[in-house]
Formats: structure tokens, C-alpha cells, sequence
């Protein structure tokens, strides 16, 4: 799929001042939560961006948290999703490889759970 003109102006014009600014955040200790960025590039897309992360200072374990406990407690929601714990929703997904060792993995995911539902299973998951 090609990139459409319009992200690639959007690019240019607010790319460079954007990272400068999430790398000064990164190094002041802000605690960042993943975002879809919906609107901005194809949906499915958003499993890219944690490459970006880890490029431009969060460890593959933060940039995991930031979609995960991190997004929980800066949402206000630690209590009902975020981590893996009795009570809390079932949205689990699963990936082939280690995302610690390789972040890229998490652009390809083979297995979602949803509410305890799974609703994606590419990895014959029983």
C-alpha cells in the first residue's frame, strides 16, 4: 500500500519537531501512552509506531507499557485493563516472536482476544 501525499506533507512539515519534542519527553521521565493516531494512516497501521517509540529513546519494554499499563493509569482505568489480572477485561493479544528482542513483531498480530472473546486466531490457539 502506498503512502498517501497528504501524510507525506504532514510529515514534512511536523515530523522533525514532533520526535524532538517526544525525545525531550522521554528524557524527562513523562510517562507516555500509546495512541492510534486514527485519521492519520490506515487503521492496522498502528502497530508500526512502536518502532518509532523505541528509535527515539522508550526500551521495547516502554513502549509495551504504553499500550498496555501505562495508557491504564494515565487513562484513569489501572483497575479494569492495563495488565493481566482476575477481574480485569480479557483483551489480550499474542505474536510470534519476542517483542522485547524485536519490536517489529507487534506489527503483525496473529492472535487477538477481546473481553475474553477471541476474536482473531491465526496461530491455531485452542
Amino acid at each position: 500500500m502506498r503512502t498517501p501525499e497528504k501524510i507525506i506533507a504532514k510529515e514534512r512539515l511536523a515530523g522533525r519537531e514532533q520526535r524532538l519534542s517526544y525525545q525531550r519527553a522521554v528524557n524527562a521521565g513523562v510517562k507516555i501512552a500509546f495512541g492510534t493516531n486514527a485519521g492519520v494512516y490506515p487503521h492496522g497501521w498502528n502497530g508500526k509506531q512502536f518502532k518509532y517509540m523505541v528509535k527515539f529513546g522508550l526500551s521495547p519494554m516502554q513502549a509495551i507499557q504504553s499500550a498496555t499499563i501505562s495508557a491504564a493509569d494515565l487513562l484513569g482505568w489501572k483497575t479494569k485493563v492495563g495488565s493481566i489480572a482476575p477481574g480485569k477485561f480479557a483483551d489480550l493479544i499474542a505474536v510470534k516472536n519476542d517483542p522485547l528482542a524485536d519490536i517489529t513483531t507487534l506489527e503483525n498480530v496473529p492472535f487477538v482476544m477481546k473481553g475474553g472473546e477471541v476474536v482473531k486466531n491465526e496461530l491455531g490457539v485452542k
